[in-house]
């Protein structure tokens, strides 16, 4: 067992931090001030970069690499912001995935090769007003008459609303109950029908776009059914790399803080000497430490066993809830040992604890990733009704 990056991969890690340094601070400091998304040119710099689809088939239009290589990937990125690797998060680990895993041939082809060229943005819409955590409790529909979709509901809490190009929408295509009667269609952003709610404003997660989606007699041709009725399993395997996705951000996050506030107890001094000479210091620098590797370590076991298929829910839930966790104590802690400066928006602390707190809740809450290691231990799904 080797716990040592390739030479490709470290090349390939050295390349992405050297452009995301270089470029994305300006950037990512502009969308923290405005809350607007990353613009479509930065996304298509990302496509000229190579950093969309990084582990999307290169018979798409993706550069055909693994799960770990799209994670080095996105995690040099996301150290500067998450919303700057937001298009890189969406191409590599959410509903690109499902599209490249499981839809028919003739939408990936149509989808996936302009998703990699930087041409068009999908968001993935799950959540419901009352179909959150309870996803099978959908009541969108999806009536399938002949080659034609209908579609009607509410969605929320959807990322990427208003922005993406086009959205994978999660719901009922039959009167089948639970998740036998969910699949998933593609429903591009143009359809008559398609509408939005207000942007929503968050603690943190500003420029990452989010609002309600207003489907009303959408119609699609039958080719944009990414899954039929009954594929909801399928988009659930899809959705244990997203876990991943999430992990490599409350890592970046993370890593990102200690790299910042470990050069700051060096360099500030209190009675006479830096404060990183003081024993309470070492302390709390060394538990950071301990706690971002650990993380490091439990995301890389579940996306290289999964090689080039999908992780297990068990190790991708794992890997997820340790770095909710994680990251927050690891921002309170940045804090605390700057004080003030730690608090005041003209460092970039604040901003990384307050986006660290949302990914415990994005993808699935810190909670229910605990569930779902409860039932893989003892090999049965809970039924929470």
């Amino acid at each position: 067992m080797d716990f040592t990056l390739s030479d490709e991969q470290l090349a390939l890690q050295d390349t992405v931090r050297k452009f995301a340094e270089a470029e994305l601070p300006e950037i990512a400091k502009e969308i923290e001030h405005s809350a607007q998304p990353p613009s479509h040119e930065l996304v298509k710099r990302y496509a000229e970069m190579g950093f969309l689809g990084v582990n999307l088939p290169s018979e798409l239009g993706g550069l055909g690499l693994s799960h770990m290589d799209a994670v080095l990937v996105l995690e040099e990125v996301a150290k500067i912001s998450p919303a700057v690797a937001f298009p890189i998060f969406e191409s590599c680990f959410g509903p690109s995935l499902a599209i490249a895993h499981f839809a028919p041939d003739t939408l990936k082809q149509r989808v996936i090769p302009e998703v990699c060229a930087g041409n068009m943005i999908v968001a993935v819409s799950m959540s419901e007003p009352n179909a959150g955590t309870a996803l099978t409790d959908l009541t969108t529909r999806a009536e399938v008459t002949g080659d034609t979709v209908r579609i009607n509901g509410t969605k929320r809490w959807c990322s990427g609303a208003g922005h993406a190009d086009a959205y994978v929408v999660f719901c009922r295509m039959s009167d089948d109950p639970g998740a036998k009667g969910v699949g998933a269609v593609l429903i591009e952003s143009d359809r008559d029908g398609l509408s939005f709610g207000k942007p929503e404003i968050h603690m943190g997660f500003r420029g990452i776009t989010s609002a309600d989606i207003f489907l009303d007699n959408i119609e699609v041709p039958a080719d944009n059914i990414v899954v039929p009725a009954g594929g909801f399993p399928k988009l659930m395997e899809a959705f244990d790399l997203e876990r991943c996705g999430n992990t490599t951000m409350s890592l970046a996050i993370a890593q990102s803080a200690l790299d910042y506030v470990l050069d700051y107890v060096q360099e500030r001094e209190q009675f006479s000497k830096p404060v990183i000479d003081f024993q309470a210091v070492q302390l709390q620098i060394a538990e950071m430490k301990m706690k971002v590797d650990a993380s490091r370590l439990l995301l890389y076991r579940a996306v290289i066993n999964a090689s080039q298929g999908l992780p297990s829910i068990a190790e991708s839930s794992i890997a997820k809830c340790f770095a909710n966790e994680m990251v927050r104590e690891v921002t309170g802690k940045a804090m605390q040992l700057m004080g003030g400066y730690g608090y005041s928006t003209d460092y970039p602390i604040e901003q990384k604890m307050r986006d660290g707190w949302g990914w415990g809740i994005a993808g699935g809450t810190i909670d229910i990733q605990k569930v779902n290691i409860a039932a893989a231990l003892v090999g049965r799904r809970f039924n929470q009704r």
